[in-house]
This record gives C-alpha cells, structure tokens and sequence, in this order.
C-alpha cells in the first residue's frame, strides 16, 4: 500500500472527512514518526510495531558496475520490529 491508497481508503472509512484533511492527517503522521527517528528516538504504535534506527558501522563497499572498492561511511538506518498482534495475524 502507498500513501494515496491509505489516503483513499481512510476517506471511504470516514466520508465526513475532506480528502486535504486526510492527506494533511497521514502527512503530518508521517512526518511525526520521521522526526522523532531523526531525533534518535522511537516510536512505539501498540499492536502494530516499533520503529527504531540501528547504526552501521563504516566499511569497504565494492561498485558493482567496475568492481572499484569504494569507502562507506557509518550510518544510522530504519529499522521495524512487528508487534506482536499483527506476527499473530499474519501468521494465523
């Protein structure tokens, strides 16, 4: 699902509602869960999952187009863990 299916299919679950202010409500979601990961922090949606950042740490990457060695540099990557309702619902 991408952001304008969920945008879609929250507007047909609330007809009450415009569809600027679902986009503005999924943006602003969005954007809150990116900031606070940013940030270094987590966010915890109960029943749904966690989303965290894991550090990688720096290393000698090869381009596979000309087999160079190339540097790269540590970072700080997404990570989700399921909770455990939906492992329970996905594995029925």
């Amino acid at each position: 699902m991408i952001r304008s299916e969920l945008v879609q299919k929250i507007a047909a679950e609330n007809p009450d509602l415009s569809t600027k202010d679902i986009e503005r409500l999924v943006n602003c979601f969005f954007n809150a869960i990116t900031e606070q990961l940013a940030n270094g922090g987590r966010v915890e949606l109960r029943g749904f999952g966690a989303f965290s950042t894991r550090q990688r740490k720096a290393r000698i990457g090869r381009n596979p187009r000309t087999g160079e060695s190339v540097a790269v540099p540590a970072k700080r990557v997404p990570y989700f863990k399921p909770g455990k309702e939906m492992r329970e619902r996905l594995n029925f």
